[in-house]
């Protein structure tokens, strides 16, 4: 059994003063200007760092998820804990290998010559992380970041104030803290931060915030890198093993109470095992979290009340098959399986985010194909089927940021793959190398000796010149 230490209630949000917003930013840029952050001893100095704090602070680290957002024990240290310890002990290991130019070939045209890219870093770059996992998501982007020599400033989400006050506290103790910055606060600190002029802007949230933060970026060309969401659809085929199929897609969708980017947001299920599946949905449910999932210490809870408002109002648009017991106080909303639920009803409109799992039938592949394409690009997609030819098409016919074949969003424990929406669900990609790639200038040189000069290129040209070049070209 795991204990639990969960508030029902959160303190007002810490704050930094606008001024200190500004002196925050150009201090890093100050830091970055003066070149500190550019060698590997460096760089490495702050993985070094990151991994003492990830390794001595891990029970405030996990104590804080669990104030923020219920989060059990074990879950917590799954996900954020040891994911991101197991992410920079994987990028000290190959950040030599990734800052060395890569030769590429030169033609005959340019010889004699060498070819190669570079990577450099951008600058200062500015980071805002979610409230779901408000420690991995501030974290992981920032193991890229210092990995690639950049300068950063890291806003956590007010919305989970423990795990921001804990990033304030000790970012700076473990970490170059003048190139290091967190701010911490709510609209007005990042309407200020985001006036700011960065060389990378990488931010985690819904598309409405990700519209504003492009829309401000784009005010000094910025570059941005925008991890969104989207409704992530499950197609359950009727050749699917459904005592697992329903195991990990229970996993998938009411780990951290349904709050994840990437959980499975509805299930499209072939009309043959649609009845079965959803027998074995309810009774996998009362398996992981009991007859009463509120006395679980496996379940966590909805962020704030607001958000449970919102997800209570969505349980009408079903039929309940099992599930739907509320507690606003507690912050409780029961694992929960709706059927005959209509695609046009409001839990089908915009992304969940919560521990409601509508499942819908469909006659055929063909017809969830076509369900799916006929809606905004989802960030992951899921299919279950022992058929390798029928998840090959599904794969195949449809678009979105990841995909998983017989499990939920196991694809992001995999750090050599990059992760990253398309379309409305995101821009951009990191994990492993492609975090080191996302705040990296990847830059081409080219180095010819003045030994040689072929005086082919220059003026006045005529006849013999043109032939050449059409020869070498």
């Amino acid at each position: 059994m795991q204990d639990v230490v969960r508030s029902t209630h959160h303190a007002p949000e810490p704050s930094t003063s606008l001024a200190a917003v500004r002196e925050a930013v150009a201090g890093a840029r100050s830091a970055f200007d003066r070149g500190v952050t550019r060698s590997l001893e460096w760089r490495l100095a702050q993985l070094d760092g990151l991994a003492r704090f990830v390794k001595e602070r891990e029970d405030d680290i996990l104590a804080a998820l669990a104030s923020d957002v219920g989060k059990p024990k074990l879950e917590g240290y799954s996900t954020e804990v040891a994911y991101t310890a197991t992410e920079i002990a994987e990028s000290k290991r190959a950040l030599k290998g990734w800052m060395k130019p890569a030769k590429v070939s030169t033609p005959l045209l340019l010889q004699p010559g060498k070819s190669f890219i570079r990577t450099e870093p951008l600058g200062l770059v500015l980071i805002i992380a979610p409230w779901n996992y408000p420690f991995g998501l501030a974290v992981g982007p920032l193991i890229g970041a210092l990995a690639a020599g950049n300068a950063a400033v890291v806003k956590p989400s007010e919305v989970a104030p423990a795990t921001s006050a804990l990033l304030a506290k000790y970012l700076p103790r473990y970490l170059d803290a003048d190139a290091v910055r967190v701010i911490e606060g709510g609209v007005p600190e990042t309407t200020e931060l985001l006036a700011q002029r960065y060389d990378h802007i990488f931010y985690t949230g819904n598309g409405t915030v990700g519209q504003i933060v492009m829309t401000a970026a784009a005010r000094h060309l910025t570059p941005v890198t925008l991890e969104l969401g989207g409704k992530s659809p499950v197609v359950v085929d009727r050749s699917a093993n459904l005592e697992v199929t329903a195991k990990r897609i229970c996993w998938g969708k009411y780990s951290n109470a349904g709050q994840t980017c990437v959980a499975p947001d509805y299930i499209l299920a072939h009309a043959e095992i649609h009845e079965e599946l959803l027998a074995t949905l309810a009774r996998t449910v009362r398996d992981f979290y009991g007859a009463d999932a509120q006395k679980s210490p496996d379940y966590g809870r909805i962020v704030n009340a607001r958000h449970h408002r919102r997800l209570a109002a969505l349980l009408g648009s079903g039929k309940v098959v099992v599930g739907g017991d509320l507690d606003e106080s507690d912050r409780f909303i029961a694992p929960t399986v709706l059927r005959d639920v209509s695609p046009d009803s409001p839990v089908m409109a915009d992304e969940i985010f919560g521990p409601i799992l509508p499942v819908l039938s469909v006659a055929s592949v063909d017809d969830a194909i076509s369900f799916i394409n006929r809606r905004p690009k989802p960030l992951a997609l899921y299919v279950f089927s022992e058929d390798d030819k029928v998840s090959a098409d599904v794969i195949e016919r449809t678009s979105s940021g990841g995909a998983s074949v017989n499990h939920t969003w196991m694809h992001l424990a995999n750090h050599d793959l990059p992760f990253g929406g398309v379309g409305p669900s995101g821009m951009g990609a990191y994990h492993g190398k492609a975090t080191y790639d996302c705040f990296s200038h990847h830059r081409s040189v080219l180095m010819k000796p003045t030994s040689l000069d072929a005086p082919i290129m220059y003026p006045p040209y005529d006849d013999t010149k043109k032939k050449l070049i059409k020869f070498l070209l």
